[in-house]
């Protein structure tokens, strides 16, 4: 069950909606687990045992929080013990088979006689590197003393599962929203504050990322090797709005619904193409995430404070594990590898100055930002390079002479719009009519758009659950 579904729309949400107003306060909890259970149950209805699966995992971090918390001589040990737990289910899940394959490559070089290793093709229990996180991120604050172990495991629940963000985040760490699950106000201020929220990321989802999408669709069907340069250039600017307007929409849709239970979700994008360097890019794209890696990774290894050569191998574990926690293949590796590369350049002095100098930052990100996307996008090594040959104009004659006028003339508006929405100014415009009657003409319009397309078919599952 997606948000951008008739299904969540119309029978999911208001359902839930209803039964949870009319909870009483000390139910609230229970009533938010229990829908979140369902609705994950609902997204693994084919692999049944994968609801068990993240149920007996509660229980086991639960328990966990509770020995790491009144434990004096074996703190560490538990903690070691739940790191261990929580990132091996998801090692086993997202990246054994492709250890194996790896193997067996290496096998055959070495040893060619020996029969290669089965993969397990295991499938990937959706929202899994979310949730390993967040649970992982309350182990290490109750380890540090942070936060204090959490006794009901209702609490704790609610925390790691609640729907609105249990599949594709934003990341949340425990001590962001216990007082809010201990003890909230439901407005109808606040509601009404998290419904325009909701409907806002819908429209960016399903009228921006899946239209835009279908160019992207477009061109990877054509195949690479038959494309002109405009249009290997304008497929990957239309993926890069893809994912953007995908990943926004999901966001503010989880802060939205957040907002209507009385929890605040924290902000993870802040207009990341408007970046003038690709330091400043991810501190505005996914930001939860790159907190996440500051906080338990980047800074635990000594951050900046142990001079260049330390910091720049701070730096590279850090981007090495962003693109292998994004997915089990080389492009991933690839992707993380190359933005610590920029990244590591940018310290140099280069990112202060294109900061500065906002024009040639602008135009700098505006190259960078597709190619870097391209590398996420194309997990074939060898198709990759042919698609980056095309940006250059390398790799012989294309096929179809027009292309680039064709899809112009199909996406051409539609690209101008979704970079017009990558800009602050729509954001601004809406802060100022937001308290006016007219937004909610504005927003029925959102709506109706949505619900057109989403009969029309035109719906997508969110990109990001397949991470």
């Amino acid at each position: 069950m997606v948000f951008s579904s008739f299904e969540f729309i119309c029978w999911f949400l208001p359902c839930f909606l209803i039964i949870y107003y009319l909870t009483p306060f000390k139910w609230k909890n229970a009533c938010i687990l229990l829908f979140s259970l369902v609705f994950y149950a609902h997204g693994t209805i084919d692999n049944p045992g994968y609801i068990l699966l993240i149920v007996i995992s509660l229980i086991v971090n639960y328990t966990l929080g509770i020995l790491i918390g009144r434990s004096k001589r074996h703190k560490k040990a538990w903690l070691v013990a739940g790191l261990i737990y929580n990132f091996g289910i998801l090692f086993v899940f997202k990246y054994l088979d492709f250890v194996i394959v790896n193997l067996n490559r290496a096998l055959v070089f070495f040893l060619p006689d020996m029969k290669p290793l089965e993969c397990v093709n295991l499938v990937l229990p959706i929202g899994i590197s979310f949730f390993t996180f967040q649970i992982a991120s309350y182990l290490i604050d109750v380890y540090r003393g942070t936060v204090k172990a959490e006794n009901g495991v209702v609490t704790l629940g609610t925390y790691i599962l609640m729907f609105p963000q249990l599949i594709a985040g934003p990341i949340v760490r425990f001590d962001q929203v216990r007082e809010r699950l201990e003890y909230r106000k439901h407005t109808l201020k606040g509601f009404f504050q998290g419904l325009k929220l909701f409907i806002v990321g819908l429209g960016f989802k399903v009228l921006l990322a899946n239209r835009i999408g279908l160019l992207w669709t477009d061109v990877t069907a054509i195949g690479s090797v038959s494309i002109s340069t405009p249009l290997a250039w304008m497929g990957i600017v239309a993926y890069s709005m893809q994912l953007y307007f995908d990943f926004y929409g999901y966001s503010l849709m989880a802060m939205g619904l957040g907002r209507m239970m009385g929890i605040k979700i924290p902000q993870n994008f802040k207009t990341p193409y408007m970046s003038c360097s690709m330091t400043q890019f991810w501190r505005r794209w996914h930001i939860t995430l790159g907190a996440w890696f500051r906080e338990y990774v980047y800074i635990p290894l000594g951050g900046n404070r142990k001079g260049k050569a330390r910091t720049l191998f701070n730096l590279f574990v850090v981007w090495l594990l962003t693109g292998i926690w994004h997915g089990a293949d080389w492009n991933f590796v690839l992707w993380g590898l190359f933005l610590f590369v920029i990244m590591a350049v940018e310290r140099l002095g280069v990112g202060k100055w294109l900061e500065e100098h906002k024009i040639a930052g602008h135009i700098y990100m505006l190259l960078l930002i597709p190619v870097s996307w391209l590398i996420f996008a194309i997990s074939d090594l060898k198709e990759l390079s042919v698609y980056f040959g095309r940006l250059v104009g390398i790799g012989g004659e294309y096929i179809f002479k027009g292309d680039f006028a064709k899809y112009w003339g199909i996406y051409g508006r539609l690209l101008i719009v979704g970079i017009l929405f990558c800009t602050p100014l729509p954001g601004a415009i809406y802060k100022k009519i937001q308290k006016s009657p007219f937004v909610w003409i504005l927003l029925a319009g959102i709506l109706a758009g949505v619900f057109y397309f989403l009969y029309m078919g035109l719906n997508d599952p969110f990109l990001y659950f397949r991470f």
